[in-house]
């Protein structure tokens, strides 16, 4: 039985964990007789961190889009770890495999809160990634469902497919000025629906993502089939627009239990 939630902050994105954790108050006390207790944390990699960790990252690192060995541990890239882990500010550009960040961040987790009693959701400022066997290649992820789920801000920008328009702007800009066109260009110039970093939507989308890995800890249920639904998981940025910033919140199944 599901008896507390530690939601994890991501101080360096736009995200407003205590938003986050209002809203999902709200959902879980329409779906549980006791509902588990909410709590805000600060970020689990300030909280949590230490070299050891950091090594993890390093392990961790997707070396090629196309590659399945993951793993840089020469010193260099370790010290990269270990500073960014202390300032996140200095991350970037990396691609790291989901599947051992979890397996990583689970280690970290004082013993006394390591059973389902106590779901941990990280909001994570890294993108990650997780194989796929059917096309031998490296696919970016918004949540990785488990014990901590983990929500990547990065990837929700990065990991749903934009319109194609976007990405002939993107590398017309890039060619002529040499650097990525601000959002406002994008919007203004590409149709279509979709997040770019630093939206000001981020927080309303991220809730879904937050409730999905609570409701996989609870229910063993990965994601909706519904693309209405808030607990769907969308491959392209339309439909995550669709679902988790426009409609009804819930398809009829969901919408019982979560109201």
């Amino acid at each position: 039985m599901l008896e507390r939630v530690r939601l994890y902050d991501a101080p360096t994105t736009v995200v407003d964990v205590d938003e986050l954790a209002s809203w999902l108050r709200d959902r879980l006390a329409a779906a549980f007789d006791d509902p588990p207790e909410i709590t805000v944390e600060p970020r689990f990699l300030d909280r949590f961190g230490s070299d050891e960790l950091a090594r993890s990252f390093a392990e961790a690192r997707v070396l090629s889009p196309y590659d399945r060995e993951t793993g840089n541990t020469m010193l260099g890239t370790v010290r990269y770890e270990e500073r960014a882990m202390e300032d996140p500010t200095r991350e970037g550009g990396v691609l790291y495999d989901g599947t051992q960040i979890q397996r990583s961040l689970n280690t970290a987790i004082p013993d006394d809160e390591t059973d389902l009693s106590t779901a941990h959701v990280v909001l994570l400022d890294r993108a990650v990634a997780t194989w796929g066997d059917h096309d031998g290649r490296w696919h970016k992820r918004v949540s990785i469902l488990g014990h901590p789920g983990i929500v990547s801000v990065p990837g929700l920008y990065e990991a749903p497919a934009k319109p194609d328009a976007y990405y002939k702007e993107q590398q017309k800009h890039a060619l002529l000025s040499g650097d990525t066109p601000p959002r406002e260009v994008l919007e203004n110039q590409v149709d279509g629906e979709f997040l770019v970093a630093d939206d000001p939507r981020t927080t309303d989308a991220l809730e879904g993502y937050v409730l999905q890995t609570v409701h996989y800890l609870e229910t063993g249920e990965a994601f909706c089939d519904d693309d209405s639904c808030r607990l769907f998981n969308a491959h392209y940025h339309e439909d995550l627009v669709s679902a988790q910033l426009r409609g009804t919140d819930f398809c009829p199944r969901h919408a019982e239990r979560y109201r």
